[in-house]
């Protein structure tokens, strides 16, 4: 079992079940979800993760939005997965200093991912 706290934010709750789920077998067991910018950032001011896993496309505040605030606040690990895969979205996410920019297609390979 994994001690490392995973927050993942993502507004397609089916998306959010499949990532926990992966990473609950992998066993990590202290795993909270967001599903708006706005949360995410309420948990990690709260609770502060040991790494986010962060959809760009959100209802209100945007994940490149959250990734700002999340810089502001922290240097913790940030794992942007996305259907936003274009050349310059992942530009974008890696200026503004995500860790990683991976396509949701490869949900699957995630946890090989992650090393926290």
């Amino acid at each position: 079992m994994y001690d490392k706290f995973i927050l993942i934010v993502d507004d397609e709750q089916e998306l959010l079940t499949l990532i926990k789920t992966i990473f609950e077998r992998a066993g990590y067991t202290k795993i909270m979800t967001a599903t708006s910018g706005e949360m995410a950032l309420q948990i990690i001011r709260e609770t502060l993760p040991d790494m986010v896993i962060l959809d760009v496309m959100l209802p209100g505040m945007d994940g490149f939005e959250v990734l700002q605030e999340i810089r502001a606040l922290s240097k913790l690990p940030v794992l942007m997965l996305t259907a936003k895969d274009a050349a310059e979205d992942r530009f974008s996410g890696f200026e503004l200093g995500a860790d990683d920019y991976r396509s949701e297609e490869h949900t699957s390979e995630l946890q090989s991912r992650i090393t926290i």
